[in-house]
């Protein structure tokens, strides 16, 4: 039994098809074909079965113990490379949807010049979904904007975030210079789906109650989507402060920021509380801080933290 048959055996059980599995591996389907089979023979089972293209039971189990025994594997290089201070490898990152249009295009050109050895990838997740994939180790780490509650993962404090009002024309809170929580209509905003921490953070503050009522509803929409709504002078929606800097004059007008205490919400590092490579954990940190607004690293006191 090696490593590479069990790296194998994973493609296999992601792809659920020898020919898919077999390129994401960038190996021929008779090598994998083969690989796979010399395992079975060498276990005495059947390990994934050719005809509903689906691990068997007992497969099942040797899938979830090859992943452990890759991850410890990995550790391996993680920590040589730690020792050596070498930032190199493949790096998987992962930034809720909320953070990644405004916070991404500031940090990249600096990620660029600190990793450029280092094989970065990137992807948009929820952080009910950021915080399965640290645990299952199928990425290294996450921007998220709340607390992990995971025991088995630590975070870092990057900066602070106030949610700001985008309201338009027609609304009554247009006419007013903050947002008010007690005049807020559930039923005329845009919000994200449950399970959007930017969503349930501000349902939460403003202690608003179900949308269930509203006569229009927008499901799996995103940020930019209801900010076009809102131009186009339908209901109020909210937006991140980093958003801020990507708008031109006559949508800064729309912008209205909440009365005081204003909510911010936390925007974190999260990682496994195994994770060695602290030499790219600190780039990372130190390249996010110096590119977000100072102000932006402390709260100050006409502001509340959002839960």
């Amino acid at each position: 039994m090696t490593l590479q048959q069990l790296e194998y055996l994973l493609a296999l059980d992601r792809h659920r098809q020898f020919a898919k599995a077999a390129a994401a591996c960038d190996i021929t389907q008779p090598t994998l074909s083969t690989m796979i089979q010399r395992l079975e023979e060498e276990l005495g089972v059947t390990l994934f079965d050719r005809t509903q293209q689906r691990p068997t039971e007992i497969g099942l189990k040797v899938i979830d113990q090859a992943k452990c025994i890759l991850q410890e594997a990995s550790q391996i290089r993680s920590i040589i490379d730690e020792e050596k201070h070498t930032i190199q490898g493949t790096f998987t990152l992962a930034v809720l949807p909320t953070i990644a249009p405004y916070l991404l295009p500031m940090v990249l050109p600096k990620w660029r010049t600190s990793f450029k050895d280092l094989e970065l990838r990137i992807v948009e997740m929820k952080t009910s979904d950021c915080l399965k994939a640290i645990a299952d180790r199928t990425i290294d780490m996450a921007i998220i904007a709340s607390d992990p509650e995971h025991t088995d993962i630590r975070y870092s404090q990057l900066y602070f975030e106030e949610f700001l009002g985008y309201v338009s024309r027609n609304e009554k809170i247009y006419r007013s210079s903050v947002v008010r929580t007690a005049e807020v209509d559930a039923q005329r905003m845009w919000l994200l789906d449950e399970g959007h921490c930017f969503r349930d953070q501000l349902v939460r503050f403003c202690q608003l109650k179900s949308q269930s009522k509203a006569k229009l509803t927008y499901s799996e929409g995103n940020l930019l989507s209801f900010m076009h709504l809102v131009e186009a002078g339908q209901g109020l929606t909210f937006i991140p402060k980093l958003a801020e800097r990507y708008l031109d004059t006559n949508q800064r007008t729309l912008i209205r920021p909440f009365a005081i205490p204003r909510p911010v919400r936390g925007i974190y590092l999260a990682y496994r509380r195994d994770f060695v490579r602290q030499s790219i954990l600190a780039l990372f940190e130190e390249s996010i801080q110096s590119s977000v607004p100072r102000e932006m690293l402390s709260i100050s006191p006409e502001q509340m933290l959002a839960k």
